[in-house]
């Protein structure tokens, strides 16, 4: 696991979310994808950004943490191998490949690579 990349929260209402978010607490949007159910935002200047999810449109939603790793089917390979059970295949995002598992503990957490971005 290189960085963190960013952390997921779940939202009911998508537009009062990204409200809150940007008048409240100040925060920038980093990117907004509204029709996908989701919106980033940027904390300072940091990287990893907190990515809202539409509850609606992602039933299966959990509070989620993405490590940043070199490649996403090498790190699923190693860690199937020690025993991560992941919540499916490794699947391509917009930056690359991406997967999701949680710990024995119910936490989820995912890796994800940028192979697209090289």
């Amino acid at each position: 696991m290189k960085n963190y990349d960013n952390f997921f929260l779940g939202v009911n209402n998508l537009m009062e979310a990204k409200k809150y978010y940007q008048t409240v607490l100040g925060l920038q949007v980093k990117f907004d994808f509204s029709t996908k159910g989701m919106i980033a935002f940027n904390v300072g200047n940091e990287e990893p950004a907190i990515i809202l999810k539409d509850e609606n449109k992602f039933s299966n939603m959990k509070p989620t943490i993405w490590f940043e790793v070199e490649n996403v089917q090498a790190e699923y390979k190693k860690l199937v191998e020690n025993g991560v059970k992941f919540l499916s295949k490794p699947f391509e995002i917009m930056t690359g490949m991406a997967v999701e598992f949680e710990d024995p503990f119910g936490n989820r957490l995912g890796i994800i690579d940028y192979t697209k971005k090289k």
